[in-house]
């Protein structure tokens, strides 16, 4: 039985709420924060996907360490947008709260790797 690999996993499922996002986004007509995110949102769990195939242990953080800064990236764009009201509260909070975790997630990893 293959083990679950919890990262991968909510860095996809992230990026499927970023892209219905973004078509909520484009569809009040807001194009260029919208595709920012969208951009940055998605990149996250690529990387991480690249990370699963990483040559060497400095490869494999590194690739983390990218999704690590997208994601801090996203949160960006996710504050952007609420502060100029273009996502709602509760929009906003459902949202960021899963990418504050997998920044969380990422960082742990990425630790725990540079430990070993």
């Amino acid at each position: 039985m293959e083990k679950k690999n919890i990262i991968k996993e909510k860095s996809f499922v992230f990026a499927v709420e970023i892209v219905y996002l973004y078509k909520i986004l484009v569809e009040k007509k807001e194009f260029v924060l919208s595709k920012q995110l969208l951009r940055s949102g998605t990149s996250i769990g690529a990387n991480i996907r690249e990370a699963e195939h990483a040559q060497s242990k400095a490869d494999f953080i590194h690739k983390l360490s990218i999704s690590l800064k997208e994601a801090n990236e996203t949160e960006y764009w996710l504050d952007l947008l609420y502060e100029t009201k273009f996502l709602s509260e509760i929009e906003f909070q459902s949202i960021k709260a899963k990418v504050i975790e997998i920044l969380k997630l990422l960082t742990s990893i990425i630790n725990t790797s540079k430990n070993k």
